[in-house]
């Protein structure tokens, strides 16, 4: 045997000790061999397939690390059936169903009950028993190929025990435990651990999903007719076991008699549950009020019909089979239709996809629009036009789609973005997740810059409001936001509504505006992700004028500003860059022309005691001392806290006023400490109307 025949051999060998022991560990939950032997085996394979790459078999287990290589998802056409499932809300429809197949075949069914795993469907195809192609359900007859992400999940095969042809059909999921972890350490959380997880399934380079702890469940097997002839979908899902798949032990079986349901079991020697069918409403229950104790999320219950010959009879409608029905639990939620997808331009190019819905009460309020963010989103989504979807409210506020309940009956496949601005009708650039049209000029640009700029909390300039400046727009006063302390406002006379009072309060506030602070002027710049807080602690570590800024972005400085407290690289980059674009550098250099503060002096006062340092604090309702609620939330940044405008898990303390609102409610529900006014002003040693009064003036001196 020559050397290259060896290593052939040794190869061979690492392969087949690793993938059995993957089948222990991730399969069968039996650990067969020990941390450290199973990491010398997978480095040692590593080293021969890195020293000699044409060796490497097309199964590999290496292949589990993934690939740093970026990949396109290509679309592919299901030879398999890929249907949706209709539908039950009750115990009651439940038997009812079951009692219409029964009628149909005039037989004595049996019938299997499996937990509905809230994660991402997928179909692997097999051919000689080795995992050729991995596609996402897509419109139930053509999905994308993650086939490279997929190997990367440690439970699914990459090779099966026998070497056959079978495509079968599956459930990606992300544990509870696992999401959390994971979630804690994202810039951008996301809302449950389904949404994690399709944005897992969909990265461009399978390196990054193979660090997120993915699993998979499967449940359906397609197999060769002429080679495999099953009786039954329980005899199918020991055969998949056999073959090495990870099969949920949750499943149950009714019949006449519990002993019947056991025999099915016990003959085929697959765990599960056995029932009679007068046990099933208590099964239903049991399994609705035991979900939040599972390891993973499951958003109902499939019941199917267990023999297979039946299964051909009852055959399927276009949408889904006739065998099987979904029990779908009680949801917060509500089910709507996509029925447009309109595309909005921001003030930054950003292109935002919004989904306009059949009208639905979601907490309260009705929702018929909702934000879909970006082409990534949509893609994680499968979202296609006339899809039915499961709409939420996230954080009590934002209406956002979960998930798709149902694919659309006409065709219609993943909804794509425009290739070109819908405002100005420019090429798109696609910048990491998003879509933007590069043309700053772009009207809906404008627009947003100008809105913004003079916007509370930017320059304040409360007399433009947006139809004051649709008016300067449209009489091409206007064009960026430099301008609007260059314009000749007595040209708006010419327009209804424009009175010799009202030009001039607008001429008034805008020149008032010169004397906002540097710290004002850069928030109202609209630099990505540079609001109050960040640029707060710019000043206050140096980066108190635009001079300052402009020399560090000229070096491309981003090590300094990453150094800083709360400014993550993303936000480096933003700031650098944006400062180093020639248009943003010509508005800042116009804005200085028409003297607007260009730098502010760094506030040492240590005059209060740090009482908040390490608090988080939201502010609900009204109050006697603190009119507007900002007062209130100075104080509370002065002692060193930190000031959000919603309530989560992070939020340590309320301040709440009269008419406090849901605010309240919610801080109830997590714990947190609520706290009113008098008790506040204590906290800050006022003790009186006129010693807040007095404090105030001083607060509203310093600042204009």
């Amino acid at each position: 045997m020559n050397n290259n025949e060896k290593l052939i051999e040794e190869i061979k060998e690492i392969s087949n000790k690793i993938i059995a022991y993957q089948k222990a560990y991730y399969i069968d939950a039996k650990p067969s061999v020990s941390d450290r032997e199973y990491d010398r085996l997978f480095d040692r394979l590593l080293f021969l397939e890195k020293e000699n790459p044409s060796l490497k078999l097309s199964d590999s287990p290496t292949q589990r690390v993934g690939s740093d290589l970026d990949s396109t998802f290509e679309e592919i056409e299901h030879t398999i059936p890929v249907l949706s499932l209709d539908k039950a809300y009750s115990g009651e429809e439940i038997i009812s169903w079951m009692k219409k197949c029964q009628t149909k075949e005039s037989l004595e069914l049996n019938f299997v009950l499996e937990q509905k795993i809230d994660g991402i469907s997928i179909v692997l195809y097999y051919e000689n028993g080795l995992l050729i192609k991995a596609v996402t359900r897509g419109n139930g007859l053509i999905g994308n190929d993650v086939t490279n992400n997929v190997k990367t999940i440690d439970s699914v095969p990459l090779r099966l025990n026998e070497a056959i042809n079978v495509a079968v059909r599956g459930e990606i999921y992300l544990g509870k435990k696992e999401f959390e972890v994971i979630n804690k350490t994202l810039e951008q959380p996301f809302a449950n651990p389904r949404n994690l997880c399709a944005g897992t399934i969909r990265r461009k380079k399978s390196s990054e999903t193979a660090k997120v702890p993915l699993n998979i469940f499967i449940y359906e097997g397609f197999f060769d007719e002429e080679s495999y002839h099953f009786d039954s979908h329980v005899e199918i899902l020991a055969k998949l076991k056999q073959l090495g798949f990870r099969i949920n032990q949750s499943l149950s079986v009714f019949s006449q008699t519990k002993d019947k349901a056991q025999n099915l079991l016990d003959n085929l020697s697959i765990e599960g549950n056995s029932f009679e069918f007068n046990s099933l409403y208590e099964e239903i229950k049991n399994q609705t009020e035991n979900r939040d104790n599972l390891d993973y999320e499951i958003d109902g219950l499939v019941i199917k019909v267990n023999e297979i010959k039946v299964r051909e009879t009852l055959g399927y409608t276009v949408h889904h089979p006739r065998w099987a029905i979904a029990y779908k639990f009680e949801s917060p939620f509500s089910q709507s239709v996509i029925t447009s997808i309109d595309v909005q331009v921001g003030r930054t190019g950003r292109l935002t996809p919004v989904a306009r819905i059949n009208p639905v009460e979601i907490g309260g309020s009705t929702v018929s629009n909702v934000t879909l963010h970006n082409q990534q989103y949509i893609d994680e989504l499968e979202l296609s036009l006339g899809d039915v979807v499961e709409v939420s409210k996230r954080g009590d506020v934002i209406p956002a789609v979960e998930k798709v309940i149902e694919k659309n009956e006409i065709g219609n496949t993943t909804y794509k973005m425009p290739s070109q601005c819908p405002i100005c009708s420019t090429p798109v650039e696609i910048r990491g997740s998003h879509t933007f049209c590069p043309n700053v000029y772009c009207p809906k640009q404008i627009f947003g810059r100008l809105e913004f700029f003079v916007g509370k909390g930017q320059m304040d300039i409360d007399t433009l409001g947006p139809k004051t400046i649709e008016v300067l727009l449209k009489l091409n006063l206007v064009k960026d936001i430099q301008d609007i302390y260059n314009i000749n406002y007595e040209k708006l006379s010419e327009e209804k509504g424009f009175g010799d009072k009202k030009i001039k309060a607008i001429i008034d506030a805008v020149e008032e505006s010169k004397k906002q602070p540097f710290s004002r002027v850069l928030i109202s710049l609209g630099i990505s992700e540079v609001g109050k807080k960040i640029v707060e602690m710019l000043i206050n570590n140096g980066f108190n004028s635009m001079d300052k800024l402009f020399e560090i972005a000229d070096k491309k400085d981003y090590e300094a500003l990453c150094a800083i407290p709360l400014i993550a690289e993303k936000t480096a980059h933003n700031i650098i860059d944006t400062l180093n674009d020639p248009t943003m550098r010509e508005r800042i250099s116009a804005l200085k022309e028409y003297s607007l503060n260009m730098d502010e002096e760094i506030n040492n006062n240590n005059e209060f005691e740090q009482i908040f340092v390490d608090q988080v604090w939201a502010v609900t309702g009204s109050f006697e001392n603190y009119n507007p609620r900002d007062l209130a939330l100075k104080e509370i940044e002065k002692r060193g806290g930190r000031t959000v405008s919603s309530i989560s898990s992070k939020t340590t303390h309320l301040l709440l006023g009269k008419n406090g609102g849901s605010k309240k409610v919610k801080a109830q529900n997590l714990g947190i400490k609520i706290v009113e006014e008098p008790e506040f002003n204590n906290l800050i040693r006022f003790n009186t109307k006129e010693d807040t009064k007095k404090e105030i003036v001083f607060e509203q001196g310093e600042l204009f």
